[in-house]
């Protein structure tokens, strides 16, 4: 894969924002940002404990999905205190995934604000993520095709980024936002996944107050390399043709998958990891 580095710099004012990245639509990671939040000084996976220890919380891993397998349904749960004790102790494979703030912990909105980045960010969305040392989350891309704000606490994360005009060379599976769940995109066997070669994207490391903006519909896959956690706030895509296609996953395509699943259960979800194979392949054939 030929990646290229994010670009970062300290702090940013909306003007350049908007000319150098959001209009253009290229990644950035920004540091200085969010100095003056509370969650800056506060945040770590002991806070997080001390407020949020009695909440039980969602897991997920990274095992293949499966055909009773509900729409972003996690794998397990326990509460919040049992799981960052996890964290801290042993490398796991669980993470929390899309934890809404304002739900669960509404003390915690006290402990930041919402950046002027010159574009409206949807306040009630949100989301806290978290992860043990090398766990990972599969490529792929959110279902609203947003922009999104990640802001990164605790430890260090590595990101992959691709545009959308690279999934051609990502074995895409079909009715889907992720690639084949076999591609380890931080070591990738080219032998097995040719045309990963030709994919141009980018990546980004972010440490404790580093703020990544991924562009509209962009592929992402992140990896703790420490335990550590992250928020991420978004805006609706301003392109057309992603808010036509963010529509059509949420109004028609998760529905449909499911549908299929209970229909055809496991031989769908492997129908449709084949084709990720026989059509990646034969497009760069």
């Amino acid at each position: 894969m030929k990646l290229t580095e994010v670009p970062k710099v300290d702090k940013i004012t909306k003007e350049d924002f908007i000319a150098h990245y959001f209009k253009p639509q290229k990644p950035v990671v920004v540091s200085g940002a969010i100095e003056d939040w509370p969650a800056f000084a506060k945040w770590n996976l002991d806070y997080m404990k001390a407020v949020a220890g009695d909440k039980i919380v969602p897991l997920y891993d990274d095992r293949p999905v499966q055909h009773e397998d509900g729409f972003n349904e996690p794998h397990a749960k326990m509460k919040m205190r049992e799981y960052i004790d996890l964290l801290k102790r042993e490398p796991t494979r669980f993470r929390i995934f899309l934890w809404n703030v304002l739900k669960e912990v509404p003390e915690l909105q006290k402990d930041y604000t919402y950046p002027d980045f010159g574009i409206k960010l949807m306040k009630k969305l949100p989301m806290l993520f978290f992860g043990g040392r090398d766990s990972y989350t599969f490529m792929h891309y959110d279902i609203d095709l947003g922009n999104i704000f990640h802001f990164h606490f605790e430890g260090e994360k590595e990101c992959i980024l691709f545009p959308q005009s690279e999934t051609k060379y990502l074995y895409k599976v079909p009715y889907s936002l992720i690639t084949h769940e076999e591609i380890d995109f931080s070591d990738p066997d080219y032998e097995k996944w040719p045309a990963l070669k030709k994919a141009e994207g980018y990546r980004a490391s972010l440490s404790h107050g580093d703020v990544l903006y991924m562009p509209e519909g962009y592929w992402h896959y992140m990896k703790y390399v420490t335990p550590g956690f992250s928020m991420s706030l978004r805006a609706i895509p301003r392109n057309p043709k992603n808010l036509a296609k963010a529509f059509y996953n949420i109004l028609f395509m998760r529905y449909f998958d499911v549908f299929m699943r209970k229909i055809k259960g496991q031989k769908w979800i492997d129908e449709k990891n084949r084709k990720a194979i026989l059509r990646t392949n034969r497009f760069n054939g």
